[in-house]
């Protein structure tokens, strides 16, 4: 959606914008995919910048980086006396424990018997590494004999850490969500509360869709904390 988005901000020349993606955009390519952005950005007027920001650092029970890119219109870099400042990271590090009380009542993924008889065996915080081996090698396939990267496959989340970064479905094999002391994923509301959605807030769709959107949201907390440091850098402006 990348250049869509330059499209409508050549067409709209808001006074700054906010760019949202994976960690791995800054890499991707060998960082030719950020310069080009950059330079697209830079060449409609506006200066760029970007950093990554971890989710739990913003009142979010879930440990998700993702880069962040601000651009700002150049006649207000002309005239700004402070530059624009990323949100501070917060002291306050939630847990599972801290979100996940009297959440309501909703739909949520169940596991097969398969694999229900697998994750039971998973300790709170553990993964596929505290299985038996002859358990993990027949759940986990080729993947067992693979590098590293893998603490996702069969992973128990505990009360006392963040969820690991949610995805756009609680019970796939290579980022497995389940809850710390019931055999299953997460349910929708659960995953909500993890991204910090508020309870009232609705999503459509079945729960296949309903899981998609809020994997792929920005969690509500980092995203609150981005818009209040771009008002902060506009309030420089006002007369």
């Amino acid at each position: 959606l990348f250049h869509p988005m330059s499209q409508i901000v050549d067409e709209l020349k808001p006074k700054t914008f906010i760019l949202e993606n994976v960690r791995g955009l800054t890499s991707h390519d060998k960082g030719r995919t950020l310069e080009t952005m950059i330079e697209v950005f830079e060449n409609l007027g506006y200066g760029i910048v970007w950093n990554v920001l971890n989710a739990w650092d913003y009142d979010t029970a879930q440990k998700r980086e993702r880069m962040f890119m601000v651009g700002i219109r150049q006649d207000l870099i002309d005239k700004q006396v402070h530059s624009y400042r990323y949100p501070k990271a917060q002291e306050y590090k939630p847990v599972l424990r801290d979100v996940l009380n009297d959440v309501p009542k909703s739909e949520g993924r169940e596991y097969n018997e398969k694999k229900y008889n697998v994750m039971k065996l998973v300790p709170p915080g553990g993964c596929w590494v505290d299985l038996p081996e002859n358990i993990a090698k027949s759940y986990m396939k080729g993947s067992y004999y693979l590098g590293g990267g893998k603490r996702g496959i069969a992973r128990r989340i505990s009360w006392d850490e963040p969820s690991l970064t949610l995805t756009t479905a609680p019970d796939m094999k290579q980022t497995e969500r389940c809850h710390p002391d019931e055999t299953r994923p997460f349910t929708i509301r659960e995953y909500a509360r993890i991204q910090s959605f508020p309870d009232e807030w609705q999503f459509s769709g079945g729960i296949t869709s309903q899981y998609r959107q809020i994997g792929n949201a920005v969690p509500v907390s980092l995203a609150k904390y981005m818009g209040l440091s771009i008002i902060n850098y506009l309030n420089q402006f006002e007369v």
